[in-house]
């Protein structure tokens, strides 16, 4: 298994400060972000390589954070050539560009760079290995009224079987949410030229995930 951060998005809504710096790169606590992730990736040592999917605009701010940061595993950027939000290939978009630039047959762990942590990635990857299928690593909002139009949305049965998702509803059906972490099968991950093949959103994962639990068993913890 490999891991993907999602790096590719503009962040406009943080104009100005991601005006001419990549959200991910943004400090808190005193690094960039995006080092919450890859610290917690420092943790699980089967997991070798780190691929940064990015774009064109934040190519050199990627590159000199690079530079400058110490880690045991091999950290590679692939650049989707966009500029501009408008030409983005999205989360969907970028995976499937990825894929195919390295030409990978891996399952992989997936991760927006932009998450801070507060839970262990390994309970996640030992859930993923027990079931043998994608996962989701899920979030209790407990509100519905917190959820809506904000987030993707999940419906789970008792077998932890992920039976429904929604991007951003407006009338959430659960309080559970999408973390932007996911660890997805390379059998599922070959079905995403299909879904785009067939015009589907290539933005948010989220939309994937929706078309995606309509013809796979996916499971969220």
């Amino acid at each position: 298994m490999k891991t993907v951060l999602l790096a590719g998005g503009y962040a406009q809504r943080l104009w100005p400060l991601t005006k001419d710096q990549p959200k991910p790169l943004l400090p808190v606590a005193g690094k960039p972000i995006i080092e919450d992730s890859v610290d917690e990736l420092e943790k699980i040592e089967e997991l070798k390589e780190i691929y940064i999917s990015t774009n064109l605009k934040f190519e050199t701010n990627f590159k000199e954070w690079l530079n400058n940061y110490r880690s045991s595993k091999e950290i590679k950027l692939v650049i989707e050539e966009t500029k501009a939000e408008q030409d983005k290939l999205g989360s969907i978009g970028a995976l499937n560009f990825l894929i195919d630039r390295l030409k990978l047959n891996d399952d992989l762990l997936i991760i927006g760079s932009d998450n801070l942590f507060d839970f262990d990635l390994r309970d996640l990857i030992d859930f993923y290995s027990a079931k043998n299928k994608s996962v989701v690593l899920l979030y209790d909002m407990e509100d519905k009224e917190r959820v809506k139009g904000k987030y993707g949305v999940l419906e789970i049965n008792s077998d932890l079987k992920i039976i429904n998702s929604e991007e951003k509803p407006e009338a959430p059906k659960s309080t559970l949410i999408s973390t932007a972490c996911y660890i997805f099968t390379k059998a599922d991950l070959a079905m995403i030229k299909e879904y785009l093949a067939s015009g589907n959103n290539p933005d948010a994962i989220g939309f994937f995930l929706s078309w995606l639990c309509k013809k796979s068993d996916l499971y969220g913890l």
